[in-house]
């Protein structure tokens, strides 16, 4: 298991056939590579969805800060 206080990781993702990078803790990574199994898709598809979420939003934030909202509000914290 990755420990649970790490500095951010830098990957590269596609997005609507253009490459980026994304910063996130392991914690984030370990959770969205889950959250894509349940779901049955690539990694890339699930952040490519967040993304065109937050782009929906009224002031989107940055990719990785609505992929941890997202995993957040996925996650079994109380009032979900």
């Amino acid at each position: 298991m990755t420990p649970l206080y790490h500095p951010p990781v830098k990957r590269s993702v596609e997005i609507a056939g253009h490459k980026t990078s994304i910063s996130l803790e392991p914690v984030f990574w370990d959770l969205l590579k889950a959250a894509a199994a349940r779901e049955g898709i690539p990694v890339n598809a699930l952040v490519a969805r967040i993304d065109a979420e937050r782009l929906e939003a009224q002031t989107p934030p940055g990719l990785a800060s609505a992929i941890r909202v997202w995993l957040a509000a996925r996650s079994d914290l109380p009032g979900q």
